[in-house]
């Protein structure tokens, strides 16, 4: 081989090697600036499947946040190192579970206990008040904060926020802080909005609370750009909590993103809506292959309409959206086999 042939072999094997180094930089840039949260409601009620996780499902999950390359940590932690741009180890993990019932300290926290894997629990304090024999009790919640758990707002009576007056929010708001503080020593700097539905009028006056993170219940990873008053979240249940689905989601990617449009989840008569947003860091270098990114909306049994204009994406749905929850699912894979996702949830009341 002649040495110009050499040298130019050379050349181009440095340069391949260094193109591949900073494809994985680049992932592991994005990956150490997001994070998985995930979302348990019930444990072994089986009556209830569509909020329930079966304990041989949850003893995969745990299995496998356990042994495989994850971390798990705790949800405060993880908003906090967000908001102020710290970065997290690859593939962390945060666990949810809202609603406080009563099989989180039967089956749920002894678990997540053994294996040493921190949990939030979001409390509707007139459950706590009024002695529901489904849900925990003040001394059992006090049990579980003194070993490390930690408890989230989520209204006094499960409140449903967007149909409720500014006046009755409020209150819900003052009056859990109150119990919260007289019961446990503090107010929650989590909130969880019930059923996962809010409004842009919920928003700004969540925004006014002294919470650092308000989640939803729609699907999708957190980053540093996220909207931190309706951070997405990985439901599990009986039908979704397969194994091969829990990998998948924990070791997903954020898509970043900004400019979403409508900026309002409650839909009112423009229906259906104008969907839009601006797809921003690495993924917003003209360089970036989007061709793989694929939108789903719930309501619609076929991938969305889509058009591209550089980083900016427009969706257009053919069928106005019906009364209820809609779920936006944007998810795109990696050429090392894991999937970014941003996810987004509409409601419509009327």
């Amino acid at each position: 081989m002649k040495k110009t042939e050499t040298t130019a072999l050379y050349t181009h094997t440095i340069a391949l090697i260094v193109g591949l180094l900073l494809c994985s930089f680049n992932q592991a840039v994005l990956a150490a600036s997001s994070a998985v949260i995930i979302i348990y409601h019930r444990f072994g009620e089986s009556d209830f499947p569509s909020t329930n996780i079966q304990l041989k499902q949850l003893d995969a999950h745990i299995k496998e946040l356990k042994s495989g390359p994850y971390t798990v940590l705790p949800v405060v932690e993880i908003i906090e190192k967000l908001k102020a741009s710290i970065s997290l180890p690859d593939r962390t993990v945060g666990i949810t579970i809202d609603d406080a019932y009563r099989s989180i300290y039967a089956e749920g926290w002894p678990r997540f206990k053994a294996a040493g894997l921190p949990i939030t629990v979001f409390v509707s304090t007139a459950h706590i008040d009024h002695g529901s024999s489904r849900h925990l009790t003040w001394d059992q919640i006090r049990e579980m904060q003194a070993a490390g758990v930690d408890f989230g707002h989520h209204s006094v009576s499960h409140l449903h926020m967007p149909k409720a007056s500014t006046n009755s929010i409020q209150q819900e708001l003052e009056i859990a802080n109150q119990r919260f503080e007289k019961e446990l020593g503090a107010k929650p700097k989590l909130f969880a909005y019930p059923f996962g539905e809010t409004s842009l009028a919920v928003q700004k006056m969540i925004k006014s609370a002294p919470f650092i993170g308000v989640f939803g219940q729609h699907s999708g990873v957190i980053d540093g750009t996220s909207d931190f008053t309706y951070l997405p979240r990985f439901a599990l249940n009986e039908k979704f909590g397969g194994i091969n689905r829990f990998r998948i989601l924990a070791n997903a990617i954020s898509i970043p993103i900004q400019d979403m449009t409508p900026n309002d989840p409650l839909i009112g008569d423009n229906n259906p809506p104008a969907i839009g947003f601006t797809i921003s860091g690495e993924l917003a270098n003209p360089k970036a292959d989007l061709s793989r990114l694929s939108c789903f909306l719930n309501h619609e049994s076929q991938r969305a309409d889509m058009s591209k204009l550089g980083p900016r994406i427009e969706i257009r749905s053919k069928k106005p959206m019906p009364i209820g929850r809609t779920r936006l699912n944007c998810t795109m894979p990696t050429k090392q086999g894991r999937w970014r996702w941003f996810g987004h949830q509409f409601i419509r009341i009327k």
